[in-house]
């Protein structure tokens, strides 16, 4: 599986379900509904829940936000109870065409674990039949590798940041723009950053664009190097929808701000903005991909 990732098809995923060294995790999640009844109700065949907001998921000591990174040892001993090997070739999916499953995706990077995809479509996508009830595995020897700090920035780098780096925006617009703000203190944007919701890297089935779609989407919001853009939201969840996007689109080496509008909100020297940052398509005659996808507060 050297080539492994970062998507899979459900017809693959289908095709090797019986392979000992695949793990599945169902990672779906919605703001105040559990996923575990959803799962319950009817999963992938030997798909094992993991709950994005469990201890060992997101912890308030790491940082600021709603669902800061997890520690070390915490996020090991998750993937362990989830039968994560440390050679397991692991594929994430959810009921949100990748939502949430992205976030995992972009979690077992950080912590030096490859071979990961996410499933396109999610569980909307297959067809085969579906599992009821609660299911384990026996436990792995899943090891988290010193984190990729590299990956991410904090507050205080996201105040320093360089004029050329980038901000992608993964929010709805009308919280970009300030216009409607559910969940976080204050309203807008971090000044420069464009509005990219993470509903525009799929196409009108759910499933994520090619990477010539891609890549022209994030060329016209001003991208042609990943490592010079920044990818933000709520609170670090559907920003890795973007990344995934990035990555699929050759545009690699993009890094997240995981506390997001959810920290920088709370900030009393945090700078607001709510005119519009981002620029127009550069040629007229082209699809501009505009989609924003469902509304959420993370």
């Amino acid at each position: 599986m050297s080539t492994f990732g970062p998507l899979v098809e459900a017809p693959w995923l289908a095709a090797h379900l019986g392979d000992p060294n695949l793990r599945v995790i169902d990672f779906r999640w919605q703001e105040d509904q559990p996923g575990r009844p959803g799962y319950e109700a009817g999963h992938i065949p030997g798909a094992v829940f993991v709950d994005l907001e469990a201890e060992g998921l997101s912890a308030h000591e790491t940082g600021g936000g709603r669902h800061p990174l997890p520690h070390r040892e915490a996020f090991e001993d998750v993937m362990r109870a989830a039968g994560v090997d440390r050679d397991s070739a692991i594929v994430v999916y959810d009921d949100r065409n990748g939502f949430t499953a992205c976030r995992l995706w972009w979690t077992l990077h950080y912590f030096g674990h490859d071979l990961v995809a996410v499933l396109d479509n999610g569980l909307a996508g297959w067809t085969g039949q579906l599992e009821t009830g609660w299911r384990t595995r026996p436990h792995g020897d899943f090891v988290a590798r010193p984190p990729r700090t590299a990956m991410k920035l904090d507050y205080d780098s996201m105040r320093h940041l360089p004029d050329h780096v980038l901000l992608l925006d993964a929010r709805r617009r009308t919280r970009y723009l300030g216009e409607f703000e559910p969940t976080d203190p204050r309203a807008g944007h971090i000044p420069g950053a464009r509005s990219a919701p993470w509903g525009g890297n799929l196409d009108a089935d759910g499933r994520f664009r090619s990477p010539d779609q891609l890549r022209h989407r994030f060329q016209e919001l001003g991208v042609h190097d990943g490592s010079e853009v920044v990818a933000y939201c709520g609170s670090g969840v559907s920003a890795c929808v973007n990344l995934l996007g990035l990555e699929v689109a050759g545009l690699r080496g993009a890094r997240l701000y995981p506390g997001s509008w959810s920290d920088w909100s709370t900030r009393s020297d945090a700078p607001i903005a709510t005119a519009d940052e981002t620029p127009r398509p550069a040629e007229a005659g082209h699809e501009r991909i505009t989609a924003q996808g469902p509304d959420s507060s993370r």
